[in-house]
């Protein structure tokens, strides 16, 4: 049986899929918003509805998850904004690993490689943005100045192109990437199962991965 490491607690997981769930909800009936020639399938309102209900879960999920992982979050947010000599060399051996599948000169990366920081930092200020953005133009579209909510409108745009772009390249990497695959072995499954196997861990996060070895063998 092949070995296997964990990556990903189950709260993280749970997050992440509901988080996720309400996005792509978000981001459909957006769609639906944003651009006129489907203007037809907002008839009655219903994408608005829907739009509402996942930007309220969008919003409470990491409310609830925060408080109750603390420690977990912050080592998150940490991670995400900490850069350094081998982020730079995992940018400059990215064109090869995304587009020929060659990871050879792929730095060591920690538990989040440079991509997944890029990612997930998205997350965490377009996430910020969405709320303020979408809270201004949902409570108080009735007293806010016209300029105000033009500005809201535009920078809320600019926020769903680009965390849009962005999601189908993490679900590409994530699912069809041919360095992922069988999915039961690769990142998929970090977030299926909360485990990766031996091996992935060390081809993509050997330096987690020795942090982790380490560990175990200090308490063994």
């Amino acid at each position: 049986m092949e070995q296997e490491v964990e990556r990903y607690r189950k709260p993280t997981r749970i997050l992440h899929w509901v988080h996720a769930g309400a996005f792509v909800i978000l981001f459909l009936t957006g769609l639906v918003l944003f651009i006129p020639q489907l203007g037809f399938l907002a008839e009655d309102s219903w994408t608005r509805v829907f739009h509402r209900i996942a930007s309220v879960i969008f919003i409470v999920a990491p409310l609830i998850y925060i408080p109750l992982n603390w420690k977990a979050t912050l080592r998150g947010i940490k991670n995400a904004f900490s850069w350094g000599g081998a982020d730079i060399g995992w940018l400059k051996a990215a064109p090869r690993y995304y587009f020929l599948a060659d990871e050879k000169g792929m730095p060591p990366q920690e538990h989040m490689n440079t991509g997944q920081k890029m990612w997930w930092s998205m997350v965490i200020v377009f996430g910020l943005i969405f709320v303020i953005t979408g809270l201004i133009m949902w409570a108080f579209k009735t007293v806010a100045p016209a300029a105000l909510l033009q500005w809201m409108v535009l920078i809320h745009d600019v926020a769903f192109i680009a965390t849009g772009c962005m999601l189908f390249v993490h679900i590409y990497l994530s699912v069809a990437h041919p360095l992922m695959r069988p999915l039961r072995t690769g990142a998929w499954n970090s977030m299926a199962r909360g485990k990766v196997s031996v091996e992935y861990a060390k081809s993509h996060h050997s330096k987690w991965y020795d942090e982790v070895s380490k560990s175990v063998e200090e308490k063994s």
